[in-house]
């Protein structure tokens, strides 16, 4: 038998090719471009074909008659006895004028191919997508009634069967391959498409949720999905099984399943929360189609919808085949594969090796450099505060990851030291600056942000780490209004004077991150810490309204609600040597974490769970906060105790110590 295939370096053409290739004394001619010359190596190697039972046929798809050459078409010419048209686009996202020339054109330059060296029989792969939109059972004996043809690729695919159809004077035989994910085997695929555009989504679920939470799915129409390993053989079985000219088999599963049986096949393959409850997609088309148009021709709507469809990973075509409407009948295929030992798989029982390929293979992040160093590498990175504690645990790390990393304090003599330190770590050749500037002061900020420019024509990350911390409960504070005043002046005032400083720069580059080191007393509104926690708080808030400014401007904030850290700011309190806390470089992770994926917050469970806490159970939240304010008292120094009047220090209750031991990372 020979062969001829094009579309033979495709995903179900390698294939193909290398079933035929196991029929004894075959041989297959394939047709390739020029440009795809250098894949033929390895195409060999990966066929394990003897040499010359596979013939490259050099030409192209969109030329009249495959753009073969004259002398080849000549040789070709009563030789071929099976011919296997398999070159299309394979993508909903192709535009019109794409799918046009491969898909429609292709196919008839396939046919005037074909019939110019009498091939034996033309074999078609098609599509169930030639079917449209239609409502309800398409079989296999139906074409005309296709409907709802709208978009390219449907539209694409039932005109490129047409004109198999229409102008083919050789015996045909046409196949609709279902939705074609990995093998059933293996789970290898080559590209994202299909049902794969969903497991992003069922991947950041289960990172979020634990397997046992139950989760809302989407129920939708039927979709039908068969592994390629199943189209193969059935393609390379039925072709020579059929003698007669004009026939169709859906290579689809019989079964078929609803969009949200889908999602829940593969969350469960993940190990993501069972979908427990269905919402039904079909309850959107209850919107009139007019009114969707009218919300979507709004700026703000479209960008929100565009945001979140790219959040999750979603292309926007998805959305039009939620309510998918069509089944397909397969009694023919069924009839003709009987004794053959050839049956679409159960999506169940493969299902976890489709997602297991996925996540070792073709999941986005792999081929994203989320490292410290792909992302920082060469730009110019700020740390204010950077002398010491998590400043300069994190300008460590920017350094080391070949930043050109700047950091500011007021003690120049620390400043030096620091620098020692880093280069120390990241090595003499590291790209470190120091600058000595007291940020709660305007006209030593001033001078920071104009040496920034001038020197390094801005930043492109901006730490807002510099900060005071004071410990003092309010009643010990009635004559202490100095205290509010200069930890606002740092941790809110000091932060603005930098960041008003620098942005215009970022605003002008159109790029720039800003992180703020903020507290996690924030969302659990510790006591004690009333001016600290209202400094940070200010902004907290300054920043969700900054974000919201400069959204479309190519600069982003992150705000880090930071667990206690064991720093020079927190040594005074010697309460806390006894609490579990944070060291500077995991502090120093956080902030790298929050450059390299640009979080809007990044916060620990604990905070999460105070804040929680405090909107749904205010009233219990702060009796849970006074029983530990109680628990606790104040340092001597914050009571204004003088030291050495021997005043017995305070005595923690067993209670305290078990608080103190069990809530990690909470300020007391």
């Amino acid at each position: 038998m020979q062969y001829f295939v094009t579309g033979a370096t495709g995903f179900i053409g390698r294939r193909l090719v290398k079933k035929l290739l196991a029929r004894r004394g075959s041989t297959v001619y394939v047709l390739m471009r020029e440009a795809s010359r250098d894949k033929l190596p390895a195409l060999l190697e990966y066929w394990g074909a003897a040499k010359g039972r596979v013939q490259p046929v050099w030409g192209d798809l969109v030329q009249k008659k495959l753009g073969v050459a004259a002398t080849d078409i000549k040789a070709l010419k009563g030789q071929i006895d099976h011919a296997y048209h398999l070159a299309a686009i394979y993508d909903m996202e192709a535009d019109a004028d794409s799918q046009m020339a491969a898909n429609i054109e292709g196919t008839r330059h396939f046919v005037e191919f074909a019939q110019a060296i009498g091939a034996g029989h033309v074999h078609h792969v098609s599509s169930i997508a030639a079917a449209g939109l239609y409502e309800g059972v398409f079989r296999e004996d139906m074409f005309a009634e296709a409907e709802g043809l709208d978009h390219p690729y449907f539209m694409s695919k039932h005109e490129s069967e047409k004109i198999v159809r229409k102008e083919c004077k050789l015996p045909w035989t046409v196949y609709r391959p279902a939705m074609v994910v990995g093998d059933s085997q293996t789970g290898e695929m080559d590209k994202i498409d299909g049902p794969y555009y969903f497991f992003k989504p069922i991947q950041r679920l289960r990172q979020i949720l634990p397997p046992w939470f139950p989760a809302i799915g989407l129920e939708g129409g039927r979709i039908n999905i068969v592994p390629v390993d199943f189209v193969v053989n059935a393609l390379d079985h039925l072709s020579h099984k059929v003698e007669d000219s004009g026939g169709c088999f859906h290579l689809v599963d019989p079964q078929g399943y609803r969009v949200g049986d889908v999602l829940d096949i593969f969350a469960r393959a993940a190990h993501a929360p069972k979908m427990n409850v269905f919402i039904n997609a079909a309850l959107l088309g209850f919107v009139p189609k007019s009114i969707r148009k009218g919300l979507m021709a709004l700026a703000p709507v479209r960008r929100v919808k565009d945001a979140v469809m790219k959040d999750i990973g979603l292309p926007e075509d998805m959305l039009s085949f939620i309510n998918y409407p069509t089944r397909f009948d397969c009694r023919e295929t069924t009839k003709a594969l009987k004794g053959s030992g050839i049956e679409c798989p159960n999506l169940h029982d493969y299902a976890w090796r489709i997602w297991d390929y996925w996540e070792r293979h073709l999941d986005p992040d792999l081929h994203v450099d989320r490292s410290l160093r792909g992302t920082v590498a060469g730009k110019v990175v700020l740390v204010t505060g950077g002398s010491s504690g998590i400043g300069l645990a994190a300008a460590t790390k920017f350094a080391e990851a070949g930043a050109i990393t700047v950091i500011c304090a007021r003690d120049e003599a620390k400043l030096a030291e620091a620098v020692a330190e880093i280069r120390a770590a990241a090595g003499a050749d590291c790209r470190i600056h120091a600058r000595s500037a007291d940020i709660a002061d305007m006209e030593s900020c001033a001078e920071l942000v104009a040496w920034l420019e001038r020197e390094f024509g801005g930043v492109d990350f901006l730490i807002n780490n510099a900060g005071r911390s004071i410990r003092r409960a309010i009643e010990n504070s009635y004559d202490r209004f100095h205290d509010f005043e200069r930890t606002m002046q740092l941790n809110y005032f000091g932060c603005l004077r930098v960041t008003l400083g620098l942005l215009p720069g970022m605003v002008a580059k159109r790029r720039g991150h800003v992180v703020n080191i903020s507290s996690i007393g924030v969302l659990t509104n510790a006591p004690r810490f009333s001016a600290y926690v209202a400094s940070k708080a200010a902004l907290d808030a300054w920043t969700r309204c900054a974000s919201s400014e400069y959204a479309d401007q190519g600069i982003t904030f992150t705000t880090i609600n930071m667990p206690l850290v064991r720093t020079p700011m927190i040594a005074p309190t010697k309460i806390y040597n006894n609490v579990p806390t944070l060291s500077p470089e995991e502090a120093a992770d956080m902030v790298a974490q929050a450059c390299i994926h640009k979080p809007v917050r990044i916060a620990t469970r604990l905070g999460k769970t105070g804040e929680l806490m405090h909107a749904l159970a205010p009233r219990v939240a702060q009796i849970v906060m006074n029983t530990s304010f109680r628990m606790f008292p104040d340092s001597e120094a914050a009571k204004g105790d003088a030291v050495g009047k021997g005043v017995a220090k305070p005595q923690l209750s067993a209670e305290a110590i078990a608080l103190q031991q069990m809530m990690r990372g909470i300020h007391f």
